[in-house]
């Protein structure tokens, strides 16, 4: 029972007992007292006015009056103006404890019957992951993550760019540089192997760009002989023998196929191992190789009912004019596909298998118009679940020095990154001295659990749509808004709990009075259902985690003033325990939506 619920009808009653009229309730908009004033819950009355023909301060002290007379929950009322304050009995509180204690699932919202897919990752097969990836993947986690605690069927998908001319630079590279090497012979991780193939590819490439522009008059402007050398970039021999070999792998070149399978096959291994580091599956995995297919094919037929037009040289394209955009290629001269075509075919395999209310795409802000575009593409072939499509864009990380680029290999590593955070767990844990009591390997998982914690929490306590400056030593922070203070903060909870039960002490909900403090620890519980609604409704992981940090601080503020193991009221000191044993349970739930751990002991 949230203070909302709870005085809306009586409300609406008191203005029917007092004034004759009833009421609409979207009229009634009760909103948390702010703290400078006394109260729980404040109504604003200047709506009723036109009812109650008084002034605002009239009206407001004759609702007051009514409710503290009829309603034993209404313990005392002012009034600021026309804002009426209401305070509510210790008996409201103790009753909404008991039952956000006694609830089995707290948090989670009712089965909404819905199907929710949830795409994350998509990352390319031509190098690692990096930190770009490691935003958009904890994004994509937590999001369904979300969506299930909603109350929606949740299916968790990715789509792997494993063709086209970016994974032919690396396999060209290996070609001509490798002699054969492997990621066993060399004992470097599969998708970083392949990754280095696409730097070179690209170091070839501008070595061979220059000896193209150095040919013509040397010109005296630095920008225009950049340019000149950008557009050499196009004709150079290593870049025509890519486009050469995208079009022998499309035809089923048996040979290019091969290797294809192989390079790919290192790089998916590679990719699980960081993926089983991150705590993150997939229910569904689709590949571009298969999807684009079914996307040619529809374009093709979208051609054929006049959707589509083809241009002079062969090439396909959507006139999106008259919706305000420009045109959209569809298919290239040479018959190869683009982008669009796959995700117009991915995005038919989905629909015809699940049968989504929603699919929500987590990729970055830069394609905001790709997915515009696709909405109104799918549209215009006829698909009206394409309104269901939902493109949750994100700001990109970036870091002190910049943006990063994959192909210059200017990128935080995904996995240097998470040994890092590991690294820096332990030489935090370690310097605070209390783990004399842990064995090498609890260390070990522990320090796993604060340096992912401190990671996760970091990236996804920002709004999604912000840009965001990533800084590794302020996420390890165990004070602050930071993973490990909230992970410490439920340790700290545990700790007193196993001490409670050596001492054969109780954790219950009594009739004891509730301190000002704990009446505020419990506010912020009883809001933990509306968060996630509201969360999920915004698709935003943030609220949650912010939410569960308000929690951690208020929990700690409490602690530091209030007694409990040494308490020795029997009554009160059950009812503390299970006030903390709340606060844990909660901050369990809450971070299990952002894919955190919460660990026992530290």
């Amino acid at each position: 029972m949230t203070p909302d619920s709870y005085i809306i009808p009586l409300v609406a009653k008191a203005i029917k007992e007092l004034y004759n009229t009833e009421i609409e309730t979207k009229l009634i908009q009760p909103q948390p007292t702010r703290k400078e004033f006394e109260g729980d819950v404040t109504v604003v009355t200047f709506p009723f006015l036109k009812i109650s023909h008084a002034s605002p301060e009239q009206t407001a002290n004759q609702i007051g009056e009514y409710l503290k007379n009829n309603c034993p929950m209404v313990e005392s009322f002012n009034v600021v103006k026309g804002f009426l304050n209401i305070k509510l009995s210790q008996a409201f509180w103790n009753e909404t404890f008991k039952s956000i204690y006694e609830s089995e699932n707290y948090g989670q919202l009712p089965q909404s019957g819905k199907t929710v897919m949830v795409e994350f990752s998509s990352p390319n097969t031509n190098k690692p992951l990096h930190l770009g990836h490691i935003r958009n993947i904890l994004l994509g986690w937590s999001i369904s993550k979300l969506m299930e605690a909603n109350g929606h069927n949740v299916v968790k998908t990715n789509i792997v760019n494993d063709r086209g001319i970016h994974i032919c630079k690396s396999m060209l590279a290996w070609l001509m540089t490798a002699n054969g090497a492997t990621p066993e012979s060399t004992g470097k991780k599969g998708d970083h192997f392949v990754g280095d193939y696409y730097v070179k590819f690209n170091d070839i490439l501008k070595a061979q760009a220059k000896e193209i522009a150095a040919k013509g008059t040397p010109l005296e402007d630095p920008e225009k002989e950049k340019e000149r050398v950008k557009e050499a970039e196009k004709i150079a021999p290593v870049q025509i023998e890519a486009q050469n070999m995208l079009r022998k792998w499309e035809n089923g070149d048996p040979d290019i196929v091969s290797l294809w399978k192989t390079m790919n096959s290192w790089v998916y291994t590679g990719f699980d191992e960081t993926y089983d580091r991150l705590g993150v599956n997939f229910d569904i995995i689709y590949y571009e190789s298969d999807t684009y297919k079914l996307g040619k094919k529809t374009v093709l037929e979208g051609l054929d009912k006049g959707v589509f037009e083809r241009h002079p040289d062969g090439s396909v394209w959507c006139d999106l004019s008259k919706d305000g955009l420009d045109q959209k290629l569809l298919l290239r001269s040479d018959g190869t596909s683009v982008y669009m075509t796959q995700d117009i075919g991915t995005a038919q395999e989905r629909f015809n298998k699940y049968h989504f209310d929603q699919m929500v795409y987590v990729v970055g802000d830069e394609q905001n118009y790709h997915f515009q575009v696709l909405k109104l593409i799918l549209s215009k072939l006829g698909f009206e679940w394409a309104n269901s499509i939902y493109h949750m864009s994100y700001g990109m990380v970036e870091l002190p020095e910049g943006k990063m680029k994959s192909r210059e290999g200017t990128v935080v590593d995904a996995d240097d990154l998470l040994q890092t955070m590991y690294e820096t767990a332990k030489e935090t844990s370690l310097e605070l001295g209390k783990l004399s009591d842990m064995d090498e390997k609890e260390q070990n998982a522990l320090f796993e659990m604060l340096g992912l914690g401190a990671l996760k929490y970091f990236i996804i306590k920002v709004d999604p749509r912000k840009k965001m400056l990533f800084n590794p030593k302020e996420s390890i922070d165990f004070n602050g808004n930071t993973g490990p203070f909230i992970q410490y903060t439920h340790a700290r909870i545990k700790s007193i709990l196993r001490k409670a039960k050596e001492q054969n002490f109780e954790c219950k909900v009594t009739a004891a009075p509730l301190l000002d403090k704990e009446i505020e620890v419990i506010k912020i519980l009883n809001t933990f259902p509306s968060k996630v609604k509201e969360a999920g409704d915004a698709k935003s992981p943030a609220l949650i985690a912010n939410y569960c940090y308000d929690l951690a601080k208020e929990f700690n503020q409490y602690y530091h003033d209030v007694t409990i193991l040494k308490e020795e009221n029997e009554e009160i000191r059950s009812q503390r325990l299970a006030i903390a044993s709340t606060v844990a349970k909660v901050l369990v739930k809450g971070m299990d939506i952002l894919g955190i751990q919460l660990p026992e002991r530290m």
